[in-house]
C-alpha cells in the first residue's frame, strides 16, 4: 500500500483515497490544462498557492472529496467527490475529472462514479445524487448514462468555450435506480 494514499473505496482498477497535500502541484498542472477544465465549472487560472490553500481548506473541512488512484501502481489519475450534500433531503451532487488524456476512455471515470454512487447511497444514506455535464462532453454524458443517471433538464447555452455556447445537461439517479456492487461487501472479502 502506498504511504501517500489510503484505500478508502476500492474498485477493480482504481481506489478513492483522501486527498493528499503533496499532490498540489499535480492538481495545479491539471487545473491549468484546458483539456481538463473546459468540461469543469469554475476558474481556469489556478496558481500553486491558490490550489494549496483550497486543498488545505478542503482537508480541514468535512468535505467528501477523493483522489482517484490507479490500483496497479498507486498513481494519482484524477479527483472526484461530493460538491453539495443536503442530509435533510438526502440529496447530493458529485463531480470528477481524470487528469491525463492517457487515462481517459478506459472506464476509470465510470468506475469512480460507481464508487461514489455506492458511497453516497450506502454510507451517506442519500436518496438522490445529481451532476451535470456540458453538451460537448460526450464521453462524460455517455459515462453517466451508463452508470444509470437520467437526464432531468437542460440549461441552454450555459457555457461559452472556444467561441461557442454549449448547453449544460443536468442528470440524476435515485437510490432505487442504482444497481452497483456494494463497497462494504468488496472491502470485507
Amino acid at each position: 500500500m502506498s504511504e501517500r494514499y489510503f484505500k478508502k473505496l476500492v474498485g477493480d482498477r482504481i481506489y478513492l483515497s483522501p486527498k493528499n497535500l503533496d499532490d498540489t502541484e499535480q492538481y495545479t498542472v491539471w487545473l491549468n490544462d484546458f483539456r481538463v477544465t473546459d468540461g469543469l465549472q469554475g476558474e481556469n487560472l489556478i496558481s500553486v498557492v491558490k490550489e494549496k490553500a483550497w486543498l488545505e481548506e478542503s482537508l480541514r473541512s468535512e468535505s467528501r472529496d477523493f483522489a482517484i488512484v490507479r490500483l496497479s501502481d498507486d498513481k494519482l489519475i484524477g479527483n472526484c467527490g461530493f460538491n453539495n450534500i443536503d442530509p435533510r433531503n438526502r440529496y447530493g451532487e458529485i463531480g470528477l475529472f481524470i487528469g491525463e488524456e492517457d487515462d481517459r476512455n478506459h472506464g476509470l471515470g465510470g468506475e469512480a462514479v460507481g464508487l461514489l454512487l455506492d458511497y453516497g447511497f450506502n454510507y451517506l444514506n442519500l436518496h438522490s445524487i445529481a451532476l451535470s455535464a456540458y453538451g460537448f462532453n460526450k464521453r462524460a454524458l455517455a459515462c453517466y448514462k451508463k452508470a444509470g443517471f437520467k437526464e432531468t433538464g437542460v440549461r441552454r447555452e450555459r457555457r461559452f468555450v472556444n467561441g461557442k455556447y454549449y448547453d449544460e445537461i443536468m442528470l440524476d439517479i435515485l437510490e432505487t435506480e442504482f444497481h452497483g456492487d456494494n463497497i462494504r461487501n468488496k472491502n470485507l472479502k
